[in-house]
């Protein structure tokens, strides 16, 4: 299945897929060769350099049975993939590509993806709503936490001169990390230090030989990040203390990562015009080999073409990842508030939505009759209270031949310049396809001076306009606006500088974009896991920048601000080296149970989670709640999901038996009875039930180890709405004697349980520790 990959930032920046290049009228387009991924299964042997060339003869020779003879210029590969997996990818045409999938090596053949490019107080904010502060935290680091933590980030690059990335004060670099530091045109290796360890980067060819419109820039033939995306997510994660840091002046104070003692290495596997899954792919494969403890991918599949768990090249590598220990945190994408929009679902993935903090970002508005407006937004302007510009309605200033509803959302090419040239211009949203920034482009080029964005959308989540001015009412205040510009035969208005707005109450709030669930391909795993800070997040920053995009007079910010799930993916990650740092030896599914089981589910005002539209959040949108890292330090219990488990869910999944023991070089079988309905019984930290009859009763079995007090009893709660009845076989366990581990089964019934998704948590409490598991149970007649 053809299928395209984002980056879950916002604003998400849409470019047209590398394969769709014009090709010549002589051929058509399904004998037009394109990138082909062909996944093999994993990978059973130590090897080298010279494995990987074993490996690209035998893949060669595979290509030689379908690619016809005299056209023997496309007898290459472009990657190998040998060290936890197997595979290439390759120039096919579609026919080929099916001839391929019939081999018996081979597992999965399937179109490259091409990706679109989709703290100073976050992680204080974190700190304070576990209860304990940011002391504590640095007291762990100061007494236990290890050095050697590896973070891999699979993004746009790094800007390896951020002061995020010092390395004063760090030890020698681990032993055990096997990595390299590329040169490339713009990136020496004396650019990576004990703090930034390694550093690749990879070229995707974006077409084949004549059908080709790949070019090779600065930005995609060096490890440096001229995006800012992978800069910024990299120092979210593991970020060394910096005072003082702010994005002209706003949100001042030390910024820094999760674990700031964690080595960075960085993996370019994306530049500013593409991401190829194959290269995705590379790049988890080299991290794996390199020796990294933790992967941090803000990205994922399209919402609209998600691929099977075989066919998603972050699925695959991933489980291949995990598999050998390495653990995978992914964003969940920026696709709310609808349900059943979240990416990044496999069950051996990590999948972060994205929350706010207790800090805001105000830009007033200021009309000619002295109403004010506190609007939303993160603007330079240098307008001021005395200066007033014209104020129009986009509606009134359509160009010619243009319906004036085009006009009043900002629609391109709908304004015309003589009538908003110089003033401030009033937008609206009833074309959600629109971006805000579009919608800034639109009015800048015809010439306006600002722009008053009314909508509701996002309204929380502060656009950075950068110099231009820019604010956002909620709909309420924009018919007072527009009747006050109706009122008057010349409306004035200016947009003042953003101010930042401290202590923020409700937060964590779920972010308007952050992608629900459930899953689309399976309501049986709860998606996403958990949810962490991702609005208006300030991280370090490239020291180049957009034309107009600074103050006049000033130099690109050494850090930025930005909104998306791919920021709060890095805070999980950071969490999770954090947790690493600290036990050693746990498993990458132990963290995650750590982090799910402990995370917190009431907000700064003592209340529960809300979403963006003020309602009670559930967790299809929360997950198993906001992150605590300190919490999950010491979580009592945990849930420890094997590679058997995730088999077993493969099995369930549809899978064949012989498709999954290529996977593996240890002996494997399906259970004799497999169905999707079994996925549910995964030994998750969270409970999901697509699919429960009324007149039938679910049971499922949960195993915890655990790693609290040795001599201990737990008691179980439930809380679940009226009519879901639930049982809990045995309401104790008990820890004596050596007894490490523990099982448990809840059985729901939901005979008189209101239709469609019910949800709730059970908790295990032993007098310190409180072990949460949320439920999802989607009831039908």
């Amino acid at each position: 299945m053809a299928s395209f990959l984002l980056f879950l930032s916002l604003p998400l920046l849409f470019f047209s897929p590398v394969s769709s290049s014009s090709s010549p009228s002589s051929l058509p387009d399904d004998q037009i060769p394109k990138s082909y991924i062909i996944y093999m299964g994993g990978s059973n042997v130590e090897d080298d350099e010279s494995d990987m060339k074993v490996a690209e003869s035998a893949h060669l020779q595979l290509l030689s049975s379908v690619i016809p003879s005299d056209e023997g210029e496309r007898m290459s590969v472009n990657h190998v993939y040998h060290h936890s997996f197997r595979g290439f990818s390759a120039f096919l045409t579609p026919s080929e590509a099916s001839l391929l999938s019939g081999h018996d090596e081979v597992i999965s053949v399937f179109r490259d993806p091409i990706l679109k490019l989709h703290t100073t107080r976050s992680w204080d904010f974190l700190d304070q709503q576990s209860r304990f502060g940011s002391k504590f935290q640095h007291h762990y680091h100061g007494l236990f936490a290890s050095t050697d933590v590896i973070i891999g980030m699979i993004d746009t690059g790094i800007w390896p001169e951020s002061p995020s990335f010092s390395d004063k004060g760090l030890g020698e670099i681990p032993k055990r990390w096997k990595g390299v530091c590329m040169e490339g045109s713009d990136f020496k290796k004396s650019d990576c230090n004990r703090k930034l360890i390694g550093a690749r980067y990879y070229i995707h060819q974006g077409g084949f030989g004549k059908y080709s419109n790949s070019t090779a820039t600065k930005s995609n033939v060096s490890a440096r990040d001229h995006d800012s995306h992978g800069t910024h997510t990299a120092s979210t994660a593991a970020g060394v203390q910096v005072r003082n840091a702010s994005y002209f002046g706003l949100a001042q104070g030390t910024a820094k990562g999760g674990l700031p003692s964690a080595r960075i290495a960085v993996y370019k596997a994306c530049t500013l015009d593409n991401c190829a899954g194959s290269t995705i792919l590379k790049a988890i494969d080299d991290a794996v080999n390199d020796g990294v403890d933790i992967i941090s991918i803000s990205l994922g599949m399209d919402l609209l073409l998600q691929a099977d768990f075989l066919s998603d090249p972050i699925a695959i590598a991933a489980f291949h990842a995990n598999q050998m220990g390495v653990m995978v945190v992914c964003s969940a994408g920026n696709s709310g508030p609808d349900p059943f929009t979240v990416v990044n679902t496999a069950p051996w993935i990590l999948t972060v939505a994205a929350s706010n903090i207790d800090r805001d970002f105000e830009s007033t508005l200021l009309l000619g009759n002295n109403a004010t407006f506190k609007g939303s937004g993160i603007t330079l302007s240098n307008l001021t209270i005395s200066s007033q510009y014209p104020l129009a309605f986009a509606g009134d200033a359509a160009s010619a031949f243009t319906p004036p509803s085009e006009a009043s959302n900002c629609y391109p090419g709908s304004l015309d310049p003589t009538k908003v040239a110089g003033k401030i211009v009033v937008c609206l949203n009833s074309y959600p396809t629109i971006s805000r920034r579009i919608k800034m482009l639109v009015v800048q080029d015809a010439g306006a001076r600002g722009l008053l964005y009314i909508s509701n959308v996002e309204k929380g989540v502060p656009f950075d306009s950068g110099a231009f001015p820019f604010t956002q009412v909620g709909e309420d205040d924009g018919i007072q606006i527009q009747k006050y510009i109706k009122s008057t035969r010349k409306p004035t208005a200016t947009i003042l500088s953003t101010v930042a707005v401290q202590r923020y109450k409700p937060a964590p709030i779920v972010a308007d974009f952050s992608s629900r669930g459930p899953g689309e391909l399976t309501e049986n795993i709860l998606k996403p896991d958990i949810m962490a800070p991702g609005v208006a997040i300030l991280a370090a920053n490239i020291l180049e920048s957009e034309p107009g995009q600074d103050p006049v007079g000033k130099k690109p910010s050494k850090f930025a601000i930005k909104s998306g799930t791919s920021m709060a993916c890095p805070h999980v990650t950071g969490a999770a080296a954090f947790i690493k740092s600290i036990h050693h030896k746990w498993t990458p599914s132990m963290i995650k149970s750590a982090l799910m089981t402990t995370a917190t589910v009431a907000d700064n005002t003592g209340r529960g989670l809300t979403n963006s539209s003020g309602g009670t959040a559930n967790p299809h949108e929360t997950g198993a709640g906001e992150i605590s890292p300190v919490q999950a330090l010491n979580p009592g219990l945990v849930f420890p999901t094997t590679t058997e488990d995730y088999f077993h869910f493969l099995c369930y999944s549809g899978y064949t038996e012989k498709i999954l023991r290529s996977l593996t070089s240890t002996k494997f079988s399906c259970p004799k009875v497999s169905s999707d309905k079994l996925i549910s019984n995964l030994n998750y930290p969270s409970i999901s039930i697509g699919e429960l009859k009324r007149t039938n009763d679910k049971r499922v079995t949960r195993h915890v180890i655990n790693v609290g007090s040795p001599n201990t009893t737990y008691t179980a709660t439930v809380r679940a709405p009226e009519g879901l009845r639930i049982s809990i076989f045995p309401k104790k366990i008990y820890f004596r004697k050596g007894l490490t581990t523990a099982t448990f089964n809840v059985s729901f019934h939901g005979k008189e349980a209101q239709k469609g998704y019910n949800y709730g948590s059970l908790t295990w409490f032993d007098g310190l520790h409180r072990v949460r598991i949320v439920f999802a149970v989607n009831i039908v007649d």
